[in-house]
């Protein structure tokens, strides 16, 4: 049986996803938005394919693709992949979406899982459900993410690097999930496809961000920063970096751990968190 991988984006996730998929004997190819890319993922076995979402894509690329995957977030002009209509009628064994778990909306802090109805605010996560919808439709596996972490893009970086922020916005908490644990649980519904299926890919203890930077100083042996009022730093704050506040939800993730069998390497932020540590 042929097992060729074709992701469209090999970035943070992509990547992750790849090399894991390599490792358990993959053949792998995607798509990178430059060619200075190309060079080292083709040392690493990686054949790539320049698509920055708005140029002309060749679905000969995917002529020998069993499974294929998509990690680009669309835009105000919809999901670049769709558009190019190069996946329909492949005939490729199993697809699958990354979305994330703004489609859930707020929540004031309560749980949701899969069957929650979706019902977004945000703008990224309204355009993420029409284009989720749409793959779905197509029979692919969805997999509904959190904040993404790991090593060069955490806690532990920011303090590092010194822009770490202990904000207070009481009562608001994030759900989370280590890249490396994104990629075990797609492979996992390779290995057992289900037409459709929605996955919540998400740790098992959610957290605000005092705590998190927290932990991390700790780790690190740094002083801990003052917590700095959610009133007091909100209109210092990007829009983007605004809007992850205004919703506060936690995410269960029984159904991926019940039908796909995925342990979790990082059940909550304190083993990702340390793991990173203790690898710079």
């Amino acid at each position: 049986m042929t097992k060729k991988l074709f992701i469209f984006g090999l970035g943070y996730s992509g990547l992750e996803i790849a090399r894991l998929a390599m490792a358990e004997g993959w053949n792998v190819a995607g798509t990178i938005t430059s060619a200075e890319k190309a060079e080292r993922l083709a040392a690493e076995g990686i054949d790539t394919h320049l698509f920055d979402g708005t140029a002309s894509f060749s679905a000969r690329a995917l002529d020998d693709a069993s499974h294929v995957l998509c990690t680009i977030a669309p835009g105000t002009a919809g999901d670049p992949v769709l558009r190019t209509d190069s996946v329909r009628g492949r005939g490729v064994r199993w697809l699958g979406y990354l979305s994330t778990t703004g489609v859930y909306g707020d929540h004031d802090g309560g749980w949701v899982d899969e069957t929650t109805p979706s019902r977004p605010d945000q703008p990224r996560s309204i355009e993420r459900l029409a284009a989720e919808r749409v793959w779905q439709a197509m029979d692919a596996t969805i997999f509904r993410l959190p904040g993404i972490y790991g090593p060069g893009r955490s806690a532990i970086d920011r303090v590092k690097a010194g822009t770490a922020q202990r904000i207070d916005k009481p009562g608001q908490v994030f759900s989370r999930i280590h890249v490396a644990d994104i990629a075990a649980a797609v492979l996992a519904a390779m290995m057992r496809p289900s037409s459709g299926r929605i996955y919540n890919v998400a740790d098992d203890l959610p957290a605000s961000n005092s705590e998190v930077i927290a932990y991390a100083c700790e780790l690190l042996g740094v002083p801990i920063p003052p917590i700095i009022p959610w009133a007091e730093v909100a209109p210092t704050m990007s829009a983007m970096a605004r809007s992850f506040y205004a919703e506060n939800r936690r995410v269960r993730n029984e159904r991926l751990k019940h039908e796909l069998g995925v342990t979790l390497r990082y059940p909550t932020y304190r083993e990702g968190l340390r793991a990173i540590a203790d690898a710079s």
